[in-house]
């Protein structure tokens, strides 16, 4: 097995979301439909006491497989409907689970960081404080924040391809996260136009009372596999599920 990275053009990362409107375009209510049931789910699980944020977070890289994987299907021509959400859990379900646990991980180490450098907590006797005071707090310590923010986005970005690895070709955990980090660093500039574009896009959507996160939801889905194919140069068929 071969794994190629390209070095796109940084201009690319605003088109990626664009050609993700197109997939979304063409098939409006598949992709509504699955990003309709990736949320309820999730929020679902979020709702159970203990387990079930543990569990939706180590489920978000499998469901991100399956949106790549039905992006790729349309691509190929073929059709995409709602079960597409669920085909990721028939590819290496064990290691896109482990991409999900130790991301929490990861954020979980951010977070901690960002109180161990001085952010007030809620449960570390900041509970006693009013809301006035707390967010007193919080601007006092903006740059912690700034700091838990660039933490997070590199962590996400470097793990931002590791789902569609996993989907498309037999890798380990760690291997797929090698090349999915390697990938983003490849690309920095790529995947900081692509983020920025990606936040103007989801602020511009909250504006109408949130109404075109129907919108940008699904682009953003979409546009996930139109980054990874023109990285990876993928053009290849579905293997069979596993």
């Amino acid at each position: 097995m071969t794994i190629a990275v390209n070095e796109v053009p940084a201009k690319r990362g605003a088109a990626w979301l664009k050609e993700g409107f197109a997939l979304f375009r063409a098939r409006p209510a598949a992709w509504l439909g699955m990003s309709i049931g990736w949320l309820a789910i999730t929020l679902g699980l979020a709702m159970v006491p203990i387990v079930g944020g543990v569990l939706a977070n180590f489920l978000q890289p499998v469901f991100f497989a399956g949106f790549m994987i039905a992006a790729r299907k349309q691509l190929g021509g073929d059709g995409v409907d709602v079960p597409d959400l669920f085909s990721g859990f028939r590819r290496n379900l064990r290691q896109l689970i482990q991409i999900g646990a130790i991301l929490l991980l990861g954020e979980l180490a951010v977070f901690a960081l960002m109180g161990l450098l001085g952010l007030p907590l809620f449960g570390d006797g900041s509970a006693d404080m009013t809301v006035q005071e707390f967010v007193a707090a919080l601007q006092e310590k903006s740059w912690i924040l700034l700091v838990g923010l660039v933490l997070t986005a590199a962590l996400k970005g470097a793990f931002w391809f590791a789902p569609g690895l996993l989907a498309f070709n037999d890798l380990s955990t760690s291997a797929a996260i090698r090349w999915s980090a390697f990938a983003a660093l490849s690309n920095f500039g790529t995947m900081l136009v692509y983020g920025v574009a990606l936040t103007a896009m989801v602020f511009v959507a909250l504006l109408p009372w949130g109404l075109g996160l129907f919108i940008a939801v699904p682009v953003m889905l979409a546009s996930n596999y139109v980054g990874y194919r023109e990285i990876f140069g993928d053009t290849g068929t579905i293997a069979p599920p596993r």
